[in-house]
């Protein structure tokens, strides 16, 4: 009778489940904001990308791989055959830049950071002697004197190396790694070149990376003291799209984004706070990862190229140019190939057991290094057109309540048409999901001041705030947290 009573009641319940009304709610979150979508194109920007050209790229590169070896430590080599090392190479590429500045009628400032570097000392030291570095970089000056101090950077390194990176007279042509980062960062300066923008652009390549990072680090170093208001730094490092044959598991429509989570320039304390806030998934690094990720909906939708957020400064193991700036306290990430060959990265030219080795130009995809150049361009065009990142932005935990009180200052410069956009997600969400246009909102503004309240529980979303224009330039976003008074 027990098991008959129970068949009953099981029926009973199995039928209400499948006949019971679904109720749809929204949550606060949800109903608050819209969706995020792509923003309207701009037309000089598109224009920009439609000149980035796959010929030019490969010519860059062969060139490039044609001097041989460019280990770092060739800068200090006699008796190398005439146009080997990476000296004849850092002068080709400061006579790539001066060409395209000459196109411009002169719109470039093309420098070279050249010192002496030191040996570091320590049994892993791979620069053994005084060893002269020379980046070069190029400097695309904004046109608004209110904006044109902010500056946003492109870089790869130029240098290679073979299985024994202290070996700099063997051939070491480093297709990949990174004469593929370095044409990005030319073919950027190219096609930017021709165009204004109201903040500035930096196009660099660097020396010294296989040797323990210390062309970038020259460099990090001098834009700190010299006091460049530098908002975003994109390192390319090994962005060839790697085709070896039979290799079936590369994506050739992903590129990896890496940063870092919480900064290493932060002081203990400052550290522990943002954890105790949840907030290591917020760094400046992590929100221009954010903001690549938005530019590519724009101008390289899916399937063209997927930009893939990475939570780890770099992959196990390995570094990056991007690390140097990070140190010094600027927004910085890296972009790399989703499947690295290592086989053709930091090996001499050679074959064994018919494999072949060596980072040799037949490996390298030019059309897939220039949708990570169009990518790199579109990023750093839409930060240089929009305004400046909001200041001082903070939430309020003054009060208990199922509201959120953002305050932030309006970024120096900004154009009298600047509006503030409030972007968040959930907190098991990678990218921002859901924003508003902040006068949306009950928001207050006092001069520069602004202070918004939104219906939406601040335990339950991340925010952020963003500076846009009226044609739909936004800057990275800025991650809002409690005033110090408020520990």
């Amino acid at each position: 009778m027990w098991k008959a009573l129970i068949q009953s009641v099981l029926m009973v319940v199995a039928v209400s489940a499948t006949t019971a009304p679904v109720v749809s709610q929204k949550l606060d979150f949800q109903a608050t904001g819209v969706p995020l979508q792509a923003a309207s194109a701009d037309p000089q920007i598109a224009a920009a990308l439609r000149a980035v050209s796959v010929e030019k790229i490969h010519q860059n590169i062969q060139t490039l791989v044609d001097f041989g070896t460019r280990d770092t430590l060739s800068s200090m080599v006699t008796g190398l055959a005439p146009g080997k090392g990476i000296n004849p190479a850092a002068g080709w590429i400061k006579g790539q830049f001066d060409a395209y500045s000459k196109d411009c009628g002169g719109c470039l400032e093309v420098k070279e950071d050249i010192f002496l570097q030191e040996p570091p000392g320590g049994a892993a030291s791979r620069v053994l002697q005084p060893t002269r570095m020379t980046s070069v970089y190029a400097l695309l000056r904004g046109t608004d004197p209110a904006q044109a101090r902010r500056m946003y950077l492109v870089t790869g390194h130029y240098d290679t190396r073979a299985s024994d990176v202290m070996d700099p007279k063997i051939d070491a042509p480093g297709a990949n790694d990174d004469t593929s980062g370095t044409a990005v960062s030319m073919e950027c300066a190219r096609v930017l070149s021709k165009h204004k923008f109201p903040a500035t652009i930096v196009f660099v390549t660097v020396p010294g990376e296989e040797q323990g990072l210390l062309g970038s680090k020259h460099l990090a170093e001098l834009a700190k003291s010299e006091g460049w208001d530098l908002q975003g730094v994109l390192n390319n490092d090994i962005v060839g799209g790697n085709t070896t044959p039979g290799e079936t598991l590369q994506n050739k429509n992903l590129v990896r984004v890496f940063s870092e989570g919480i900064s290493s320039a932060l002081s203990n304390e400052e550290m522990r706070r943002l954890l105790f806030l949840g907030a290591e998934s917020d760094s400046p690094s992590r929100e221009l990862a954010r903001e690549i990720l938005d530019t590519a909906r724009t101008y390289l939708p899916a399937p063209t190229l997927r930009p893939m957020m990475e939570l780890r400064l770099d992959r196990y193991g390995r570094g990056g140019d991007h690390r140097s700036f990070n140190e010094e306290g600027f927004a910085a990430v890296r972009f790399t190939e989703w499947r690295e060959d290592y086989n053709h990265q930091h090996q001499t030219v050679r074959q064994e057991n018919g494999v072949q080795y060596g980072d040799l130009l037949q490996y390298d995809d030019f059309n897939y290094i220039a949708r990570v150049t169009k990518l790199n361009a579109a990023t750093l065009a839409t930060m240089a057109s929009a305004p400046g990142q909001p200041k001082d932005v903070h939430i309020s935990t003054r009060e208990q309540a199922n509201t959120s009180v953002i305050e932030f200052d309006a970024p120096d410069g900004a154009p009298a048409d600047t509006w503030y956009q409030l972007v968040w997600r959930e907190t098991i969400a990678a990218n921002w999901q859901y924003g508003g246009n902040a006068s949306r909102y009950q928001e207050r503004v006092d001069g520069a001041k602004h202070t918004v309240t939104v219906p939406i529980s601040k335990d339950n979303v991340f925010f952020g705030v963003r500076s846009c224009d009226a044609r739909g330039h936004c800057s990275a976003a800025v991650a809002p947290v409690p005033p110090a008074q408020s520990r």
